[in-house]
């Protein structure tokens, strides 16, 4: 492999005066620089990317903690993140915290981050008062993927609208009695949309007349096993409901096979409604409240790069609080509740 010595060598100069001229550093004349590069081109020479990050100072790697890799939506996010740094040549080092309370004091709450990165992505975690203490102390830009941080870079749905929407929807077709299926409000990870998804459910049936039964409040756990599990549950007894409002379309999934497991059509007998528009709700023909989440990543790694851009020219940076649209997309899982067909 050509090295910077052989570029030296090549053109009889220093390797300071050659490694000058090749990070476009003054005190070289432009004929030595264009001496340097024609040879560089013509021996095959590239730098290392581990050294030129050294010598400007930078990492260019942005962190993003993950709470659950291998689910939908935490991937979907990170995708959009890696399309928009990796065109401008940055480095995703990925934190996958599995759940783990361990995982998360490691981040956190440890030096884990300084000096390995020039900025940081957290996706849906409410942070303590301590976690943004430390993310302060390491001045370095930080956006917030689905949480409402005040005062920090966020990028986000209004969960609570978006549960309204789907709760309306079944409302105007004629459903009274509407179950949730949903995630814990309070746990390990402490997560911003369970509880915001919960409140625009309950505060929907309220504001049209609906006492809320907490005896149909789920928790699926936002996975399909999750939600085939809650759906049972909820469906298998006497007073079951005529609709189920999923607070994932995954846990949505886990609904509609717990249905068919139990012999009831969708939607005659029940309808369902999920939130995302996962890749497979049109499959499934699921009525859902679709929200951007590739874009909430791209749009999140664009706040970083114009704060990390604003950082390097001394320019006045203030973070920005975006919340991205919904829409619900009606499709074959939602219909009038049984007794009120044409």
């Amino acid at each position: 492999m050509t090295g910077i010595k052989d570029v030296a060598r090549e053109v009889e100069m220093s390797t300071a005066t050659v490694s000058r001229a090749l990070r476009g550093l003054p005190g070289v004349t432009e004929e030595t620089r264009a001496i340097v590069l024609e040879a560089a081109l013509r021996l095959g020479y590239a730098p290392s990317p581990t050294a030129v990050r050294l010598a400007s100072g930078q990492t260019r790697t942005v962190a993003v903690v993950v709470p659950y890799v291998t689910r939908w939506f935490f991937s979907s996010v990170v995708h959009g993140a890696e399309e928009v740094l990796s065109g401008r040549d940055y480095d995703l080092l990925l934190y996958n915290l599995a759940g783990s309370t361990a995982a998360r004091h490691r981040v956190f709450d440890t030096d884990l981050l300084t000096k390995r990165v020039d900025a940081v992505l957290v996706l849906s975690l409410r942070p303590t008062t301590d976690e943004l203490a430390r993310l302060d102390r390491l001045a370095r830009p930080v956006t917030f993927v689905g949480a409402d941080v005040p005062g920090w870079a966020t990028v986000r749905i209004d969960d609570r609208a978006a549960a309204r929407s789907a709760i309306q929807h079944l409302i105007d077709l004629g459903h009274q009695r509407v179950a949730y299926v949903g995630g814990a409000t309070e746990g390990v990870l402490d997560f911003s949309a369970p509880a915001d998804r919960l409140s625009g459910f309950r505060d929907t049936l309220l504001d049209a007349g609906l006492t809320p039964d907490p005896t149909l409040e789920r928790d699926g756990s936002f996975t399909i096993a999750g939600g085939t599990a809650a759906g049972r549950s909820l469906l298998d007894r006497p007073d079951r409901p005529t609709a189920v409002f999923a607070a994932s379309d995954e846990m949505a999934f886990g609904v509609l096979r717990a249905a068919r497991d139990l012999g009831l059509r969708v939607p005659e007998d029940l309808s369902v409604v999920g939130v995302d528009d996962h890749e497979l709700a049109d499959f499934f023909d699921l009525t859902t409240v679709a929200q951007p989440v590739q874009e909430q990543g791209r749009v999140a790694a664009q706040q970083v790069l114009a704060a990390l851009g604003a950082k390097a020219s001394g320019e006045n940076w203030q973070p920005r609080q975006v919340i991205l649209e919904t829409r619900l997309v009606g499709r074959g899982t939602t219909g009038p509740p049984p007794g009120r067909r044409a």
